[in-house]
Protein backbone atom coordinates (compact mmCIF):
# COMPACT_ATOMS: atom_id res chain seq x y z
CA UNK A 1 0.00 0.00 0.00
CA UNK A 2 1.54 3.28 -0.94
CA UNK A 3 1.01 6.17 1.31
CA UNK A 4 -0.99 8.13 -1.40
CA UNK A 5 -3.34 4.96 -2.22
CA UNK A 6 -3.60 5.07 2.06
CA UNK A 7 -5.02 8.26 2.03
CA UNK A 8 -6.72 8.58 -0.59
CA UNK A 9 -8.84 5.55 0.96
CA UNK A 10 -8.96 6.66 4.93
CA UNK A 11 -10.29 10.05 3.26
CA UNK A 12 -12.77 8.40 1.11
CA UNK A 13 -13.73 6.06 4.39
CA UNK A 14 -14.44 9.37 5.77
CA UNK A 15 -16.19 10.89 3.85
CA UNK A 16 -18.44 7.66 3.72
CA UNK A 17 -18.63 7.49 7.63
CA UNK A 18 -20.06 11.31 7.48
CA UNK A 19 -22.49 11.05 4.50
CA UNK A 20 -25.86 12.66 5.85
CA UNK A 21 -26.96 12.30 2.27
CA UNK A 22 -30.15 10.13 3.04
CA UNK A 23 -31.26 11.38 7.01
CA UNK A 24 -34.15 12.62 5.97
CA UNK A 25 -35.67 9.48 4.94
CA UNK A 26 -33.67 7.51 7.75
CA UNK A 27 -36.48 6.91 10.94
CA UNK A 28 -32.67 7.19 13.16
CA UNK A 29 -29.56 8.94 12.52
CA UNK A 30 -27.39 7.92 9.64
CA UNK A 31 -24.55 5.71 11.07
CA UNK A 32 -22.97 4.43 8.26
CA UNK A 33 -20.93 0.79 8.59
CA UNK A 34 -17.90 -0.12 6.48
CA UNK A 35 -14.95 -1.91 7.11
CA UNK A 36 -12.04 -1.65 4.18
CA UNK A 37 -8.07 -1.75 3.21
CA UNK A 38 -6.68 -1.36 -0.09
CA UNK A 39 -4.87 -4.98 0.27
CA UNK A 40 -8.21 -6.92 1.82
CA UNK A 41 -8.21 -9.91 -0.56
CA UNK A 42 -11.83 -10.61 -0.08
CA UNK A 43 -14.62 -8.28 -0.48
CA UNK A 44 -18.45 -8.64 1.22
CA UNK A 45 -20.89 -7.01 -0.40
CA UNK A 46 -24.31 -7.45 1.38
CA UNK A 47 -27.53 -5.78 1.69
CA UNK A 48 -27.40 -2.84 4.38
CA UNK A 49 -26.83 -3.14 7.93
CA UNK A 50 -29.49 -4.72 10.29
CA UNK A 51 -30.84 -2.83 13.67
CA UNK A 52 -28.22 -4.92 15.65
CA UNK A 53 -25.54 -3.42 13.84
CA UNK A 54 -26.54 0.18 13.23
CA UNK A 55 -26.08 -0.20 17.32
CA UNK A 56 -22.58 -1.87 17.69
CA UNK A 57 -21.66 -0.35 14.36
CA UNK A 58 -19.80 -3.54 13.44
CA UNK A 59 -20.70 -4.94 10.02
CA UNK A 60 -22.65 -8.22 10.29
CA UNK A 61 -22.72 -8.46 14.06
CA UNK A 62 -25.47 -10.44 14.46
CA UNK A 63 -26.95 -13.88 13.48
CA UNK A 64 -27.05 -13.38 9.89
CA UNK A 65 -22.90 -12.77 10.50
CA UNK A 66 -22.46 -16.28 12.28
CA UNK A 67 -23.48 -17.72 9.69
CA UNK A 68 -21.57 -16.02 7.43
CA UNK A 69 -18.80 -16.26 8.94
CA UNK A 70 -18.98 -20.49 9.18
CA UNK A 71 -19.81 -20.59 5.48
CA UNK A 72 -16.47 -18.34 5.04
CA UNK A 73 -14.72 -20.54 7.47
CA UNK A 74 -13.51 -18.01 9.95
CA UNK A 75 -12.89 -16.74 13.68
CA UNK A 76 -14.35 -13.24 14.36
CA UNK A 77 -10.87 -12.05 14.64
CA UNK A 78 -10.20 -12.70 11.02
CA UNK A 79 -13.12 -11.35 9.64
CA UNK A 80 -12.78 -7.86 11.47
CA UNK A 81 -9.52 -7.49 10.31
CA UNK A 82 -9.65 -5.09 7.54
CA UNK A 83 -6.66 -6.43 5.89
CA UNK A 84 -8.80 -9.69 5.49
CA UNK A 85 -11.83 -8.29 4.21
CA UNK A 86 -13.60 -5.18 2.76
CA UNK A 87 -17.04 -5.41 4.00
CA UNK A 88 -19.26 -2.72 1.69
CA UNK A 89 -22.67 -3.29 1.64
CA UNK A 90 -25.05 -1.92 -0.61
CA UNK A 91 -26.69 0.74 1.39
CA UNK A 92 -24.05 1.97 4.47
CA UNK A 93 -26.38 2.74 6.66
CA UNK A 94 -29.60 0.66 8.14
CA UNK A 95 -32.94 1.81 6.39
CA UNK A 96 -35.36 1.01 8.77
CA UNK A 97 -37.65 -1.96 9.02
CA UNK A 98 -40.84 -2.62 6.98
CA UNK A 99 -43.98 -5.06 7.01
CA UNK A 100 -41.81 -7.69 5.32
CA UNK A 101 -38.55 -6.94 7.76
CA UNK A 102 -36.04 -4.44 6.72
CA UNK A 103 -36.19 -2.03 4.17
CA UNK A 104 -34.05 -2.42 0.96
CA UNK A 105 -31.34 -0.23 0.81
CA UNK A 106 -31.33 3.88 0.41
CA UNK A 107 -31.29 4.17 -3.20
CA UNK A 108 -28.91 6.96 -3.21
CA UNK A 109 -25.98 5.30 -1.50
CA UNK A 110 -24.53 3.43 -4.32
CA UNK A 111 -24.77 5.65 -6.82
CA UNK A 112 -22.82 8.01 -4.91
CA UNK A 113 -19.79 6.16 -3.42
CA UNK A 114 -19.92 2.43 -4.92
CA UNK A 115 -17.36 3.32 -7.94
CA UNK A 116 -15.33 5.29 -6.15
CA UNK A 117 -14.51 2.86 -3.33
CA UNK A 118 -14.74 0.26 -5.38
CA UNK A 119 -11.60 1.99 -7.22
CA UNK A 120 -9.63 1.76 -3.83
CA UNK A 121 -10.37 -1.93 -3.39
CA UNK A 122 -7.06 -2.93 -5.22
CA UNK A 123 -6.33 -5.88 -3.10
CA UNK A 124 -9.53 -7.92 -3.71
CA UNK A 125 -9.08 -11.10 -5.23
CA UNK A 126 -12.77 -12.81 -4.30
CA UNK A 127 -16.27 -10.65 -4.06
CA UNK A 128 -18.71 -12.38 -2.17
CA UNK A 129 -21.92 -10.99 -3.65
CA UNK A 130 -24.87 -11.55 -0.22
CA UNK A 131 -28.18 -11.13 -1.60
CA UNK A 132 -30.57 -9.81 -4.51
CA UNK A 133 -28.96 -6.28 -3.82
CA UNK A 134 -25.37 -6.68 -4.17
CA UNK A 135 -25.95 -9.07 -7.04
CA UNK A 136 -27.84 -6.88 -9.92
CA UNK A 137 -25.47 -4.21 -8.87
CA UNK A 138 -22.01 -6.32 -9.13
CA UNK A 139 -23.02 -9.22 -11.84
CA UNK A 140 -22.76 -8.81 -15.36
CA UNK A 141 -25.73 -11.40 -15.98
CA UNK A 142 -29.05 -10.25 -15.17
CA UNK A 143 -30.29 -12.86 -13.36
CA UNK A 144 -34.18 -12.66 -12.12
CA UNK A 145 -33.62 -15.00 -9.08
CA UNK A 146 -30.94 -15.05 -6.45
CA UNK A 147 -31.37 -18.68 -6.82
CA UNK A 148 -30.56 -18.35 -10.46
CA UNK A 149 -27.20 -16.50 -9.30
CA UNK A 150 -26.05 -19.37 -7.03
CA UNK A 151 -26.76 -22.07 -8.91
CA UNK A 152 -24.58 -20.48 -11.64
CA UNK A 153 -21.45 -19.93 -9.33
CA UNK A 154 -18.96 -21.15 -10.88
CA UNK A 155 -19.49 -18.57 -14.13
CA UNK A 156 -17.24 -16.11 -12.23
CA UNK A 157 -15.49 -18.26 -10.05
CA UNK A 158 -12.98 -17.55 -8.40
CA UNK A 159 -13.02 -14.00 -9.09
CA UNK A 160 -16.66 -13.79 -7.52
CA UNK A 161 -19.24 -15.60 -5.96
CA UNK A 162 -23.23 -15.67 -5.69
CA UNK A 163 -24.85 -16.90 -1.85
CA UNK A 164 -27.82 -16.20 -0.50
CA UNK A 165 -28.37 -13.99 2.28
CA UNK A 166 -27.46 -15.81 5.89
CA UNK A 167 -30.07 -14.16 7.39
CA UNK A 168 -31.94 -16.33 9.62
CA UNK A 169 -34.99 -15.69 7.69
CA UNK A 170 -34.05 -17.40 4.80
CA UNK A 171 -34.46 -21.04 6.99
CA UNK A 172 -36.67 -22.34 4.26
CA UNK A 173 -34.08 -21.28 1.05
CA UNK A 174 -31.61 -23.47 3.13
CA UNK A 175 -33.45 -26.23 3.51
CA UNK A 176 -35.21 -26.48 0.24
CA UNK A 177 -31.11 -26.11 -1.36
CA UNK A 178 -29.44 -27.86 0.72
CA UNK A 179 -27.21 -28.41 -2.27
CA UNK A 180 -25.86 -25.16 -1.22
CA UNK A 181 -24.12 -25.79 2.04
CA UNK A 182 -22.83 -29.30 1.27
CA UNK A 183 -21.23 -27.95 -2.25
CA UNK A 184 -20.86 -24.35 -2.36
CA UNK A 185 -19.48 -23.46 1.20
CA UNK A 186 -16.65 -25.92 0.65
CA UNK A 187 -15.43 -24.77 -2.39
CA UNK A 188 -15.91 -21.30 -0.94
CA UNK A 189 -13.91 -22.16 2.76
CA UNK A 190 -10.93 -23.40 0.45
CA UNK A 191 -10.80 -20.28 -1.47
CA UNK A 192 -10.95 -18.20 1.52
CA UNK A 193 -8.80 -19.95 3.72
CA UNK A 194 -6.02 -19.84 0.55
CA UNK A 195 -6.52 -15.98 0.16
CA UNK A 196 -6.02 -15.25 3.85
CA UNK A 197 -2.50 -18.49 4.26
CA UNK A 198 -0.03 -15.40 3.48
CA UNK A 199 -1.32 -13.00 6.83
CA UNK A 200 -1.01 -13.18 9.53
CA UNK A 201 -2.64 -13.32 12.64
CA UNK A 202 -2.97 -9.56 14.41
CA UNK A 203 -1.73 -8.96 17.23
CA UNK A 204 -4.29 -7.65 19.53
Amino acid sequence: MTTRNADELDTLLADIRACRLCAPALPHQPRPVIQASDSAPILLVGQAPGRKVQQSGLPFDDASGDRLRTWLGVERSQFYDPRCFAIAPMGFCYPGTGAQGDLPPRPECAPLWREPLLKQLGGVQLTVLIGQYAIRWHSDIRYSRVRDAVVDWRSHWPQQIAVPHPSPRNRRWFSQHPWFEADVVPRLRERVAELLNPIPPRII
